[in-house]
């Protein structure tokens, strides 16, 4: 056999490891040696993130308006309410933020992010991916690419949980991954409790078992092992006393409405039970920021349970110590228009918008970046949807330069190769 062809085409070898990879693991990693021929990505720098453990992302659907919270002005395009400040001179938030100004020592607010999107649907993927949406492929989201590169979180709690209307899918990796859908925070997670007894219960599945097992056996695919290790997680789940993370009636009601009764508070509440108890990423999500009219008595109902249920969230998690060891990340899919409509509301902006990172390694009271006197565009420090992901990534020591081919054969890193912004860490 002629060699001589293959050994000179570095592809070809790759190729070939990658195609054996997939077709027993679903996915590989590249080495640091290859990653070139892709175009390699920036690694983070030595000795940034790493510190959390666990990661709460808390996601507002619509678009928030940047300069009516994180980003305040006193100019043309102020809102209703004059900006305030904080327990940190120098930095204000918007009115509406009052809770939150009492504890601007324990964040990092990013007020230069930009994108090219401004549609909800495809700004809300790139928010949760940092890949664009495309209708070949499905891109994973940050729990899963933790557990891709860490394993599970827990031996029998699941590694990510998606509160709201959060997404709830494994991407390009095994089924098994996919993050827990809880649609509700205050049911929990729904019929979690057998129907019948537990014996009955026993037999039922060791008969299903039986049945599906020549399936297994003839379809040995990537797709089918991750179904029965999601099925099996499932049913370990249901028989574990760790089900008690997910209910919300063990904590007291003076507790409950300190974060406040509605969907995103108890979200809130929910999220931190669950990295108590070892869940490594939970997404709460909350809609109804898309606030084209009537934005100042929006802004009072929203604005007042993001301000609370946020608070109280960052409170909590300082006074048990995992501040430290949790990152908590508030995202949104652009900003808003800084200028107010005639329905006195705003409209979509993706031109910049801000976020907020606090605990997990993050310095707090500190301000990356900065806009113009409106509020219309960055001046210091553009961050990218790209980078933000890759920051949160670092964070929780993941490794961000690393290439991971999918089943397709395509390269993907944590963050679309972005840059991760080290000057928001300790």
């Amino acid at each position: 056999m002629n060699r001589s062809g293959f050994q000179s085409d570095p592809v070809s070898r790759r190729q070939f490891v990658l195609q054996a990879a997939r077709a027993t693991l679903g996915v590989s990693v590249l080495s640091s040696g290859v990653d070139a021929a892709f175009g390699a990505a920036e690694a983070a720098p030595k000795g940034v993130g790493g510190r959390a453990r666990a990661c709460i992302y808390l996601f507002l659907g619509g678009g928030l308006s940047h300069v009516d919270t994180f980003d305040p002005k006193t100019g043309s395009t102020k809102g209703a309410r004059d900006p305030i400040s904080t327990n940190v001179p120098g930095i204000q938030l918007g009115g509406y933020m009052t809770r939150l100004a009492k504890q601007a020592d324990k964040l990092s607010i990013v007020r230069s992010m930009t994108t090219t999107n401004g549609v909800h649907g495809p700004a809300s993927y790139l928010m949760h991916t940092a890949y664009a949406e495309r209708g070949t492929i499905v891109h994973p989201t940050l729990g899963v690419w933790a557990q891709h590169f860490k394993g599970k979180s827990h031996h029998s709690l699941p590694s990510s949980v998606a509160i709201g209307q959060g997404t709830a899918n494994a991407g390009f990796f095994p089924f098994a991954y996919t993050p827990v859908p809880i649609s509700n925070p205050e049911e929990g997670l729904q019929n979690a409790r057998a129907t019948v007894p537990e014996d009955r219960s026993k037999r039922r599945m060791n008969l299903s078992n039986r049945f599906d097992a020549a399936f297994r056996e003839k379809y040995q695919s990537a797709a089918v092992k991750g179904y029965t290790e999601l099925y099996d997680q499932t049913v370990q789940l249901l028989a574990s006393s760790d089900l008690d993370a997910f209910d919300l009636k063990k904590e007291s009601q003076q507790v409950r409405d300190r974060y406040g009764r509605g969907y995103f508070g108890q979200g809130c509440l929910l999220a931190r039970r669950l990295v108590q108890s070892g869940v490594r990423f939970v997404e709460v999500y909350s809609g109804g920021w898309d606030m084209h009219e009537g934005l100042d008595s929006r802004m009072t109902t929203r604005g007042g349970e993001l301000d609370q249920g946020m608070a109280a969230l960052l409170e909590d998690l300082k006074s048990s110590g995992l501040l430290d060891s949790t990152l908590v990340v508030l995202g949104t899919e652009f900003g808003r228009t800084p200028d107010i409509n005639q329905n006195a509301g705003r409209d979509h902006h993706p031109r910049v918008f801000s976020t907020v990172f606090a605990g997990g390694g993050v310095k707090g009271g500190y301000v990356h970046g900065a806009t113009d006197e409106g509020g219309r565009g960055a001046t210091e420090n553009p961050v990218t949807v790209q980078d933000f992901i890759a920051t949160v990534g670092a964070a929780m020591g993941l490794p961000v330069s690393e290439v991971v081919m999918s089943p397709s054969g395509r390269p993907f890193t944590v963050g679309d190769r972005g840059k991760v912004v080290a000057d928001i860490f300790v």
